[in-house]
């Protein structure tokens, strides 16, 4: 069983917290592996391809998410602290291109992301904490469907967890 919620830590901060039917270190690699984020990634109906994925701190993921449309979505950051199997926290930056899919778009700018993954026995708690320099941002990013964009990809993460398993 999965359980979502949302709360705001500050007036910045988004915070997603689900519940996975798997272990921590499997929630882990799936999280951190390109093979396995090309499974679950992105909001259900989206495909992405991980261009590249250096996993240490000053490493910097680069994926591509894309649309039903064939819409491309370049999302990017860069690995500000790495404790395995624990917590991962990066920068959260649109990738060049994204601004094409959102042409006169403010895009928020400045988010970091916070992965804390807390070790249930044979489930897994993840908690994501998106943190925004501005009020302002945060709600950009909210108006843009943030939260259920994770939620969406969470629910796909969920599923590809049960094929697994």
């Amino acid at each position: 069983m999965t359980t979502t919620s949302e709360t705001k830590v500050s007036e910045k901060d988004l915070v997603i917290i689900r519940e996975f039917d798997a272990p921590r270190d499997l929630v882990w690699k799936v999280w951190t592996e390109p093979r396995h984020i090309e499974k679950w990634w992105g909001p259900r109906g989206f495909d992405t391809k991980v261009e590249s994925m250096d996993l240490k701190v000053g490493g910097r993921a680069v994926y591509v998410m894309t649309g039903p449309d064939g819409t491309e979505y370049p999302v990017s950051g860069k690995i500000l602290e790495l404790d395995p199997p624990k917590k991962i926290v990066s920068t959260d930056e649109f990738g060049d291109g994204f601004q094409d899919a959102h042409p006169g778009e403010d895009l928020p700018q400045g988010m970091i992301s916070t992965a804390v993954f807390d070790d249930l026995g044979d489930r897994c708690r993840l908690t994501l904490t998106v943190s925004h320099p501005t009020i302002e941002d945060r709600k950009k990013h909210e108006a843009m469907g943030v939260v259920a964009g994770w939620n969406s990809s969470f629910d796909c993460m969920d599923d590809y967890l049960a094929e697994l398993q």
